[in-house]
């Protein structure tokens, strides 16, 4: 028998797997269960409710993607404009390939909830802010050490950066190929970010 957090472990595990690949409207708490194997009450012990579900949710994919960010963003040994596009390509390889579950979680759950769900807005904002101030602190860095002009502004820069990927992300959902994400590290660091 399943342990309390072996079980709710496993819940979220299955759940984000599920939230990836059908989105916030079509992951049903039954499908989840279903999927887990596990009974109603064992769902409904460890979350009040779906919305509560899907902020953990929210929460462990932020966790695993900040500590892939400061994995790749931290390594102060690398020079950070490197840092920077290797963390990107890793990102691409990761969620950049056509199919089922390609694309951001949270660049979804933005299109489809944000504009319903405050609780869970609120949550995509906190996301997007401790991922653009990570970007932003490469980019200081890089000003410092002179890969950048000392007039860049790293906050702005790395909102249009997020943007942009953001948006290559989407192209490549409707498109079903990768060459948007392409045209993303191409524009980006080898013209905007070019020394």
């Amino acid at each position: 028998m399943a342990t309390t957090s072996t079980t709710r472990e496993h819940l979220l595990e299955v759940g984000l797997r599920q939230l990836r690949a059908t989105g916030y409207t079509a992951t049903g708490v039954k499908e989840v269960l279903d999927l887990a194997q596990v009974p109603k009450g064992s769902f409904y012990h460890y979350f009040p409710s779906k919305e509560s579900f899907v902020g953990e949710l929210f929460e462990r994919y932020a966790r695993e993607e900040g500590e892939r960010a400061q994995r790749l963003l931290g390594d102060t040994f690398v020079p950070p404009l490197k840092r920077l596009r290797t963390y990107f390509e890793e990102l691409i390889s990761v969620y950049g390939q056509p199919g089922e579950s390609a694309g951001c979680l949270i660049g979804a759950m933005s299109l489809e909830i944000a504009d319903h769900i405050p609780r869970l807005q609120a949550q995509l904002q906190s996301m997007y802010t401790g991922w653009q101030d990570g970007i932003a602190d490469v980019l200081r860095q890089a000003i410092r050490q002179g890969d950048l002009p000392k007039s860049t502004k790293p906050g702005p820069l790395a909102e249009f950066i997020l943007n942009s990927y953001e948006g290559a992300l989407v192209r490549m959902k409707a498109e079903q190929n990768s060459s948007p994400l392409k045209n993303f590290l191409h524009f980006i660091f080898d013209v905007l970010l070019k020394k």
